[in-house]
């Protein structure tokens, strides 16, 4: 018959724990490292080994060490994409704090379990407040599960928005750095307007399925440029800032042309356009200042 395996603080640690009352911990600190990932109710792995005094990697590894006791409805790795949510939620500071390793995350079973793999009375105490904390949000849910239910569907929808655009970026400014510039290039000098625009136009009518061009000085000049492109391109701008004027020379260009859309970007101080997703261009000026500097 196996021996279960449990992971033991050292006898100072036990020490330490008997002459130190265990501390009342905040119910609502606790609810709200309590995050609802694949439909269940968990808790990270860093935030459970900050609860009980030990190492994110301490407690990783007493979990290996036992594993028959955490099937994948008590204890799951993130994935990729989850990740990505959490960062974006501000959740995790960034992937590369992770260090290349993807976080545990406990439902309420696994954390009961965790109590016993790492034999400590530090840890039994905590879990009865966790445990505490579980039952008082599910309630909380229970009695809001409609409001939650609306607010989960409209905030999921815009954090895999704000997550696909965020990766388009990194691509874009990945290409940048390593050089990895279309073939086609021009350097005009001031005065030379028409050459400017010329080229700039070309670019425009080469487009087959989409535009996006990063600027932060729009006007309704660069609405009209946009006007050479082909049938079905789309055109998304970004810029740092929507003025009023903006705001109603777009609405009054989409009531007539096909339509432009806008979208307030911070990111870059430099302009680019990027054509079909593929081709990015760093340009040196504003658009509506072609061949002025």
């Amino acid at each position: 018959m196996n021996k279960r395996k449990t992971y033991a603080l050292k006898p100072s640690d036990k020490a330490k724990d008997e002459r130190n009352p265990i501390v009342v911990l905040n119910q609502e600190d606790l609810k709200n490292k309590i995050y609802t990932i694949r439909g269940v109710q968990v808790i990270l792995d860093r935030d459970l080994a900050e609860l009980y005094s030990i190492e994110t990697r301490a407690l990783k590894q007493a979990v290996n060490r036992n594993k028959k006791r955490f099937p994948l409805d008590f204890m799951f790795i993130l994935t990729e994409n989850e990740v990505d949510i959490m960062v974006s939620q501000n959740v995790i500071p960034s992937r590369r704090h992770l260090g290349g390793a993807f976080p545990y995350v406990f439902t309420e079973q696994g954390i009961a379990n965790l109590s016993s793999v790492l034999n400590s009375d530090k840890a039994i105490e905590i879990n009865i407040q966790i445990m505490r904390a579980f039952v008082s949000m599910r309630k909380f849910i229970s009695k809001n599960a409609e409001i939650f239910r609306r607010l989960d569907t409209v905030e999921r929808k815009q954090l895999e928005c704000q997550i696909k655009t965020d990766k388009n970026f990194e691509k874009v400014f990945e290409a940048i750095e390593d050089k990895e510039f279309v073939k086609k290039q021009g350097i005009f000098f001031d005065g030379q307007i028409f050459d400017a625009y010329n080229f700039v136009s070309d670019l425009i009518r080469s487009a087959k399925e989409s535009i996006v061009l990063i600027d932060n000085f729009v006007d309704d000049s660069v609405l009209t440029l946009f006007l050479k492109r082909k049938d079905d391109v789309r055109v998304v701008i970004y810029t740092k800032t929507i003025t009023k004027q903006l705001r109603l020379d777009l609405m009054k260009h989409n009531s007539q042309y096909p339509a432009v859309a806008i979208k307030e970007f911070k990111k870059s101080h430099d302009r680019f356009m990027i054509i079909d997703d593929k081709d990015a261009y760093h340009i040196g000026a504003s658009l509506k200042d072609l061949g002025k500097k």
